[in-house]
Order: structure tokens, then sequence, then C-alpha cells
């Protein structure tokens, strides 16, 4: 799951998991409840999904912001990373059950996956961080550098290229990221910014998501998994080992002293991530990773457009070039990577 950020872990972990291995899988097992979803599953009920999918990445970015906010749970990040882990992992262990059937399970050692799942708590913790000392405008147009990171990872260390243009468009990310960073780090009065900390987080957060984003498919081939059976049994183990460095690294809050308020909106992401999950596997089941990936895009949109309005910038602020440039550099690069396929480059 983000989830992921928690959205990453639950969004950008499930996605990615389900866009290497859907169409394989609905090949592979046509005998399967995910095949005979692709085959049967009707419009109306996919356009809920999609729709169930959409608002509950949105709201558990702000939900989590607003956990955030909150000076004792601030510091929590660890055990926070660790009960959207322990989510992750049960919504997975319930949807491979003999009721639903949707994956098979495979087992692996621990040790086999202790290194995945570091960079997977990685990657979850330091978005967290980010989100924590950052504005939500920043932290989700940051995100987009994933793309181009990794293109440049694959490429340093495996010699995987992409095409001229695909790379032509990753200019506009690289320069509308540079650009909101620097308007957004800028004090202005009656505006949520973002401080050095945040940015620090952010930068490292996407390196991280990056290099784990790689891993997926090198733990796959290693193991010979999916990517949602790799997902499943690092879950687990990530949740366990976070636990495990709580009580050395996290400041525990005194629990009584938690409001109401905020132990509802705890509960409230847990849901958010279980609904992420879920509604993922009907999306790119019963409408393909295209559909999928303008899911996305439009979850990236809504969530900038939304954490804009209430930072209480102007549409005149500066920063808003940098954000149109960077969406609207990813989103080309989606559409000329399509294309890219299509003509089998």
């Amino acid at each position: 799951m983000h989830t992921r950020t928690s959205d990453d872990i639950e969004d950008h972990e499930l996605e990615s998991a389900l866009l290497h291995e859907s169409e394989k899988e609905a090949e592979q097992n046509s005998h399967s409840v995910a095949a005979k979803e692709t085959e049967s599953l009707d419009q109306n009920k996919l356009l809920r999904w999609i729709a169930v999918n959409i608002v509950a990445t949105i709201a558990i970015v702000f939900i989590n912001k607003a956990i955030f906010e909150d000076p004792a749970l601030k510091k929590c990040q660890l055990l926070f990373a660790s009960f959207h882990f322990f989510v992750t992992f049960g919504t997975l262990h319930l949807c491979s059950t003999q009721r639903f059937r949707v994956f098979e399970r495979k087992e692996a050692t621990i040790k086999e996956v202790m290194p995945i799942a570091v960079a997977m708590c990685a990657n979850v913790i330091l978005p967290n961080l980010s989100l924590a000392y950052s504005s939500v405008t920043f932290y989700q147009t940051v995100r987009v550098l994933l793309t181009p990171l990794t293109a440049l990872f694959n490429f340093t260390l495996y010699s995987i290229s992409i095409s001229q243009r695909a790379s032509l468009t990753l200019i506009p990310v690289c320069f509308g990221v540079a650009f909101l960073t620097w308007s957004d780090v800028q004090p202005a009065d009656n505006v949520k910014s973002t401080s050095f900390i945040g940015v620090f987080f952010a930068m490292t957060g996407v390196v991280a998501s990056s290099i784990y984003t790689i891993w997926i498919q090198h733990f796959r081939t290693k193991l010979s998994m999916t990517s949602v059976q790799l997902l499943h049994q690092q879950s687990l183990v990530g949740a366990v080992l976070l636990l495990y460095f709580v009580p050395w690294i996290d400041q525990l809050p005194v629990w009584s002293s938690i409001s109401g308020r905020n132990w509802l909106l705890i509960l409230m992401s847990g849901l958010c991530a279980c609904l992420i999950n879920l509604s993922q596997f009907v999306i790119v089941a019963g409408a393909g990773a295209v559909a999928s990936t303008v899911v996305g895009h439009t979850k990236t949109i809504t969530i900038v457009a939304i954490g804009w309005t209430i930072s209480g910038r102007s549409v005149a602020d500066g920063s808003i070039f940098g954000v149109v440039t960077a969406i609207g550099g990813i989103i080309l690069y989606s559409i000329v990577s399509m294309k890219d396929k299509a003509e089998g480059r």
C-alpha cells in the first residue's frame, strides 16, 4: 500500500503490482474469479468501483494529513505505517481465501523477502514524513518524479531504456517539480507552505519509491511470484519489522490523550486503505492497465486541486505553473508510452 505515504502502499504498490500482472494472470488462471470478472463485469459496477477508488485515495491523503497535524501522532510514523501494512496483508489474505480466490498464495521465507520488505518500509515512511511536513499540493506533485527516477535507475543499473520521445516528455516533469519546490518553500502570509525538511523527505521518498519499484520486478523474477503474491508476503514481514523498531524510534503518545476525532480518523484511514486495495483489483481486471493509468492521473489532479484550495493559495500564485507543467508532462509521458507499446518500441 499508496497506500501510497499510506496511500502509496495501498495505491502505488497495488497499482504497480496489478499493472504488471493483471493481463498475464487473466490468461493463465482462466478459472479464477478475477478472470471471470474480466469477462462479465457490469459496466455500472465497474464505474462504481472506480469512483470508490478515486474517493478513497483522495480521502486517505487528507485524512492522513489531518492525523499528522497532531504533534503526538506525527512522531508515530513507524507504528502508523505498520498499521497500514497489516491492513494491506489482511486485505490480500482475504482475497486469496478459498471463498474469493482472487489470486493463489505462494509462500516465501522471511530471509527471501526481507530486503524488499525493508525497501517497502522506506517507500512508505519517507513519503509519510513528507506529508507531515509539506503542503498536500507539494507532496502529491513531487510524487510524479517517480517515473523519471525509475527510468533513470533502470537505465543506470540494468541498461533498460525508454524511447527518445518518451524521455523528452520527462523534462517538463522535472522542471515543473523544481519550480514548485522553489515556490512552495517561500514563506507567505496565510498560506500553508512546505518546510525544507519536508522537501528532504519528499525527495528521499521518491528515490526510495523508485528503488522499490525496480526491486518489485527483480524479486518477482527471483522468487517466481506474481507481484500480488509478493506483496502479500512482504507486507506482513514489513509490518512486524516496523513494530520491532517502534519502541526505539517512535515517540509514543499518551493514548488516553488522543482525541476521539483522531481515533476516528485512524479507523477511517484503515478503511480507505482496504477499499483502495479491493477496488484496484476490480479496476485493472475490468478496465485494463490503460484505464487504471487514467484513473491515477485523475486522482493526482484532484488531490492537487483540493490541496491547492485548502492551502489558501490564489490562482495567480507562481507555483501553479510548476504544478501544471509537472502533471502535464506525466500525462504526456503516459500517452507517448502507450503509443510506443502499440508500435512495439
